[in-house]
């Protein structure tokens, strides 16, 4: 294989807090912090992690590249994520949906799919 998912660049202004919401949200661990990154993972060693990198601006539009997160019970995980600080937001999603819209503290939204058994069902 010739290149391999490392990890997930995310802009942020409070690093330490959105590092640390999605630290819970995910069962992970921060890795390494200083005042220009912090980067989580589950381990060290497993690949790929998120890495918070400041910016000065705002979030304006919808992500062009958003996380699909797939629980064993999507209700009891959405309620979870919300209560750790996420939000519900329609993105125009319609009502029909299996999956549900939301936004992490700094706005960035996310899906939490479906119970899911691969990548094609």
């Amino acid at each position: 294989m010739a290149v391999r998912f490392y990890h997930l660049a995310v802009d942020a202004h409070d690093l330490p807090s959105l590092a640390r919401f999605w630290c819970r949200v995910m069962d992970w661990q921060v890795l390494f912090e200083d005042e220009d990154e912090i980067v989580i993972g589950a381990d060290e060693f497993a690949m790929p992690g998120m890495c918070f990198l400041p910016v000065p601006e705002g979030k304006t539009v919808k992500n062009r590249l958003h996380i699909d997160l797939v629980p064993d019970d999507q209700a009891v995980e959405v309620e979870r994520i919300i209560a750790l600080g996420a939000r519900r937001v329609d993105v125009g999603q319609g009502e029909d949906v299996t999956w549900v819209v939301l936004a992490d503290p700094e706005g960035n939204e996310f899906c939490v799919l479906r119970p899911k058994n691969s990548l094609v069902d």
